[in-house]
């Protein structure tokens, strides 16, 4: 990569943010495509998110991502946002992991999901969820606050009807949905799970985790150990990192780069 004086900054914002894999991610993707690009990582903690939004303006950064715990609370620091945005916030996770759902040739017309975390990362993909026309949306979450603000924006806007409930997750819950998903940072480089791992279940149910380090989380070993259908953090990293790269540059990564970057993953971790 040859920096010089025309390169242009992009950056994630986010805190903790030591294990991100999106530096990899896209310098890939800026070296390839001849980008004068190069991406950063900023470990932001909240009481200066306001004045690391007024940094970026006046050095003129290029763009940013922003992941946890800023998803939310950077929307009212924005000068605007599209008319998806106005709901999600941060529509590239969303649209990565639908798109890493369907590519796995999954039909989630009309299916039942459960959603755990009511942070950004489940605003965006129920959003998304809701917008492909799934039937029914629950969020469990500890408090209800956000979980009931993300609730009504899907009961507002869109015919798939959603809930929420601070209940723990037990077996007859789960085989009443389809699909679900931890968007919480459970299980990020530790053992933690975010459910009752000696729950035994005997159906179909597609079992999705937004943590990729480490690629087998608990929460996807206990879906293994019960012979359920998974869907890897990584493969939504990925797919939301070509999203953002696309926003930033108009250029379509082909899917050659999907499978090359995913083997950098492997090689990683």
């Amino acid at each position: 990569m040859n920096i010089n004086s025309d390169t242009k900054t992009i950056c994630l914002l986010g805190h903790p943010i030591k294990h991100s894999f999106s530096p990899t991610i896209h310098n890939y993707l800026f070296e390839k495509y001849f980008e004068n690009n190069i991406y950063v990582c900023f470990d932001i903690k909240e009481d200066k998110l306001k004045d690391c939004v007024y940094g970026i303006k006046a050095l003129d950064i290029k763009g940013c991502n922003v992941t946890i715990p800023h998803k939310v609370n950077i929307i009212k620091y924005l000068d605007s946002i599209d008319d998806n945005a106005k709901l999600i916030g941060d529509n590239t996770d969303g649209r990565g992991f639908v798109k890493s759902i369907l590519d796995k040739g999954y039909d989630i017309k009309n299916k039942k999901v459960m959603i755990i975390g009511a942070g950004g990362a489940c605003r965006s993909i129920a959003i998304e969820l809701a917008s492909e026309g799934v039937k029914s949306i629950e969020v469990r979450n500890r408090s209800l606050d956000r979980a009931n603000e993300i609730i009504d924006s899907i009961n507002n806007n869109f015919n798939t009807e959603a809930n929420c409930s601070k209940d723990a997750i037990n077996r007859s819950c789960l085989m009443d949905i389809d699909i679900l998903i931890n968007t919480t940072p459970i299980g990020m480089e530790n053992d933690l799970c975010p459910i009752d791992t000696n729950i035994v279940i005997d159906k179909k149910l597609l079992v999705c985790d937004i943590v990729y380090k480490p690629k087998d989380t608990v929460f996807l070993n206990w879906a293994k150990r019960n012979n359920l259908e998974i869907i890897y953090g990584i493969d939504m990293l990925i797919n939301q990192a070509l999203e953002a790269f696309y926003i930033w540059t108009d250029i379509n990564p082909c899917d050659e780069d999907f499978e090359y970057i995913k083997k950098l993953y492997e090689k990683s971790v």
